[in-house]
């Protein structure tokens, strides 16, 4: 095992997550990665880690309260999060999230105005309600990331940036190695999780994913007092409080973009950025004084489901998580170092995951989901 070699495309939490479960597997691990590791969503999101809908769930919790031992830096990982209601449909739906939860054995608590308010004192008189997620947590994307990566390099691992994949060798139907800007690097096997790149270069080897490509934007507010809990989501927004205090906030809506092989230069805009203050307004009144000092806007990929790929074809394995891999990457890392090297998912059935789910789906079909640029 040892001497296999490993080419990982794609320097996001997911492929870092493959390649440190790989290195941990006594694999040759090269990584590639278009720009700078974690430079786009990875890096830059809502830190989330409750994705009770993923059948990536159990692994997901069972691994994060471990992770920063695991890969021996900080990930900020801090357990729980509460959702506010300050609409009657949103207050209507996080009950519902919370009787599913209870029904699974996933305790959430239902709490009143009052009990959020104390929780979260930056809340206001509009909060109708929340719940309390018992399960979960959220870290901070910038440490993850760079967890994985040093961790990653501590086993053994290399890491080459401002490298984009351009192509690749194949011989008997197995790729035998990935042509990058950087060289050509031999490989067993490839291991492709390159958000929103990862359809094109699947076409190169005639593998076909339907993915639509959208901007992503999240803004972060100057220090407020910090709250008992970091994690408070609501009104349509993810989000957290980081320990210096700051409010860092994204969530929709989607702008569509086209999206080739490198992709659109992607700048905050100030519209969808005036719509998040808006929001975090709504969300947190106590906050609603706050400057805005940073905005991001990245691009993410969606499948036409929401739901993510975990696949693998002969010796490529690839993957797409449909906007939800920095929270699942301890677990979707697992599941594919687990394909690359055993050929299945030890830990659950991914089969849901599959690619073949969208065999036969028509070419038009962003114009069917008005999932269209603008």
């Amino acid at each position: 095992m040892s001497a296999q070699k490993i080419v990982v495309v794609g320097g996001g939490v997911s492929g870092l997550s493959a390649a440190w479960w790989l290195a941990r597997s006594g694999v040759s691990v090269t990584l590639l990665d278009k720009g700078i590791i974690g430079w786009e969503a990875s890096g830059r999101n809502g830190g989330g880690c409750s994705h009770y809908q993923s059948p990536l769930f159990k692994e997901e919790q069972r691994l994060w309260p471990q992770m920063d031992e695991l890969l021996g830096y900080p990930t900020e990982f801090s357990p729980e999060r509460i959702v506010m209601a300050v609409t009657p449909r949103q207050l209507e739906q996080y009950h519902y999230i919370a009787q599913m939860n209870n029904r699974l054995g996933q305790r959430v608590d239902v709490l009143d105005p009052q009990q959020v308010r104390e929780a979260v004192p930056l809340a206001g008189d509009n909060c109708l309600g929340g719940i309390h997620y018992r399960f979960g947590g959220h870290a901070n994307p910038h440490r993850a990331v760079q967890a994985y990566a040093w961790a990653l390099q501590d086993l053994g691992g290399t890491i080459i940036q401002h490298a984009p994949a351009t192509g690749f060798r194949t011989s008997g139907g197995a790729v035998t190695a990935v042509e990058s800007t950087k060289g050509v690097h031999e490989c067993d096997a490839v291991v492709i999780a390159a958000g929103p790149q990862t359809s094109s270069l699947l076409a190169k080897l005639d593998i076909a994913m339907p993915l639509a490509a959208a901007r992503a934007e999240m803004i972060v507010t100057e220090p407020a007092p910090m709250m008992k809990l970091g994690g408070v989501d609501g009104n349509g927004l993810y989000g957290r409080q980081t320990l210096r205090g700051n409010l860092a906030y994204g969530g929709g809506p989607h702008e569509w973009v086209e999206f080739g092989e490198l992709g659109p230069s992607a700048r905050p805009a100030t519209p969808l950025t005036r719509n998040l203050a808006r929001r975090v307004a709504e969300l947190l009144p106590g906050a609603a004084h706050l400057n805005v000092i940073r905005s991001w806007a990245g691009v993410i990929e969606m499948t036409p489901d929401g739901r993510p790929i975990i696949d693998k074809r002969g010796n490529v394995t690839f993957c797409t998580m449909s906007g939800v891999g920095f929270g699942l990457s301890p677990a979707s890392g697992h599941a594919i170092r687990d394909l690359v090297l055993e050929g299945a998912c030890s830990f659950t059935d991914i089969d849901k995951l599959g690619l073949s789910r969208f065999e036969g789906i028509a070419d038009d079909w962003r114009t069917a989901k008005g999932w269209l640029p603008l």
